[in-house]
C-alpha cells in the first residue's frame, strides 16, 4: 500500500509539474509573440494611395515569411498620411517626397530622428478615353494644358472631334497634384482641373468622359500579372509623351519601367519609406525587407524601377 501511495503521489506531482510547464511555455510563447521585433508584432503604416497596390504586395509576401508579423496599411492622400505620421499615429509611411525642413525640426523637438530610405522610382501616367484619337502629346503641350493656355483638344489636333479638355486628378491633397504643380512651377491649377477622390475613380471618370485627361500613378497600371491593372488598361488608353527637351523627330514614351530607368519618360519621381521608429521594431524590419533583394524584386514585378537593385535594360533592334 505504501508503495502504491508513493507512486500515486509521484504521478500526481508529475502531472501538476507537466501542466505548469505547459502553461508556462504557452505564456512565454505568447509573450514573445506580443513583444515587437523586426519580424514580429503588429503595426499600422500609412501609404500614399498612389502606392497602395505595391504596399499590398510587399506586405503579403513579408507576412507570409514572418507569421508573427501583422502590418495594417492605411491608404490615403499624401496630405493625410503626413498628418498621421507627424501626429505619431503611425511610425512609418510610404510616400513620394522627403520631409521638409520644418517637418524635420518638428520631429527633432520631440526627440525623433526620421530615417528616409529610397526604395523605388515611378512615374505619373496620362490616360485618355479610348474614343480619343490622340495617343501622343508633346511635353510642352502637357505644360501648356496645366499652364492654362491649351484647354481644347482641337488646339492639340484640329481634326479632333472633342471639345474642351477636362483634367482629372485623384484628389486635391494628392502627391500627383503636388508633383504637377512643382514640375511646372504653378501656384494653382486651371479651372478645368477636377478631383475624383482616388486613382480608380480617375479611371472611372476617363472611361465615361471622352474629353477627359486623367493623371494617375503608374503603379495602378504597371503590374502585368495584376488583375486590377488588366481591368484598368482594358478601359482606358495610356498616352506617350516626348522627353522634356524635345527635338523634332524625337520619340514618344509611355511610363514603362525601361523609360523610367533611362529617364526618357519626363514625369518621374522617387518613392521613399520614412520611419520615426526609435528602436529596431517591425517598421525597421519591413523597410529592410522592401529595400532588400526580395522587396526590390517585388517593385520590379510591379512595373516600377527598384532603387537599390541594378536594372538591366535590353534593347532589341529592328532589322
Amino acid at each position: 500500500m505504501q508503495t502504491m501511495r508513493t507512486n500515486s503521489i509521484s504521478v500526481v506531482t508529475m502531472l501538476v509539474l507537466s501542466l505548469w510547464l505547459s502553461a508556462s511555455c504557452k505564456k512565454y510563447s505568447e509573450k514573445q509573440v506580443n513583444k515587437e521585433t523586426a519580424t514580429g508584432g503588429s503595426i499600422s503604416i500609412a501609404v500614399d494611395e498612389a502606392y497602395q497596390l505595391l504596399a499590398d504586395s510587399e506586405i503579403a509576401v513579408f507576412e507570409s515569411q514572418y507569421k508573427y508579423a501583422h502590418i495594417k496599411a492605411i491608404s490615403a492622400s499624401e496630405d493625410s498620411i503626413l498628418k498621421l505620421f507627424l501626429a505619431d499615429s503611425v511610425r512609418l509611411m510610404i510616400t513620394s517626397r522627403k520631409l521638409n525642413a520644418n517637418e524635420e525640426v518638428f520631429l527633432k523637438e520631440k526627440l525623433v530622428v526620421p530615417r528616409t530610405t529610397l526604395i523605388a522610382y515611378d512615374g505619373l501616367a496620362f490616360v485618355v478615353n479610348k474614343a480619343n484619337r490622340d495617343s501622343f502629346l508633346r511635353y510642352n503641350t502637357v505644360k501648356d494644358i496645366f499652364g492654362g493656355t491649351t484647354d481644347n483638344w482641337k488646339d492639340i489636333n484640329p481634326r479632333s472631334s472633342l471639345g474642351g479638355i477636362r483634367v482629372v486628378f485623384d484628389n486635391q491633397g494628392s502627391s500627383n497634384v503636388r508633383y504637377i504643380m512643382k514640375k511646372f512651377s504653378i501656384s494653382e491649377l486651371p479651372d478645368y482641373c477636377y478631383a475624383a477622390n482616388s486613382n480608380p475613380a480617375v479611371i472611372d471618370y476617363v472611361e465615361s468622359h471622352p474629353e477627359a485627361l486623367g493623371i494617375i500613378s503608374v503603379n495602378w497600371i504597371s503590374d502585368p500579372d495584376d488583375s486590377i491593372t488588366h481591368a484598368f488598361l482594358d478601359r482606358i488608353k495610356v498616352i506617350g509623351v516626348t522627353p522634356e527637351f524635345y527635338s523634332e523627330g524625337d520619340d514618344y514614351f509611355t511610363p514603362h519601367p525601361a523609360y523610367i530607368a533611362d529617364k526618357s519618360y519626363p514625369f518621374i519621381r522617387e518613392v521613399y519609406t520614412i520611419s520615426r521608429e526609435t528602436f529596431t521594431g517591425l517598421g525597421r524590419g519591413f523597410i529592410q525587407f522592401v529595400a532588400g533583394d526580395q522587396g526590390q524584386r517585388i517593385i520590379l514585378k510591379a512595373g516600377m524601377v527598384p532603387a537599390t537593385m541594378p536594372v538591366r535594360i535590353v534593347q532589341i533592334k529592328k532589322e
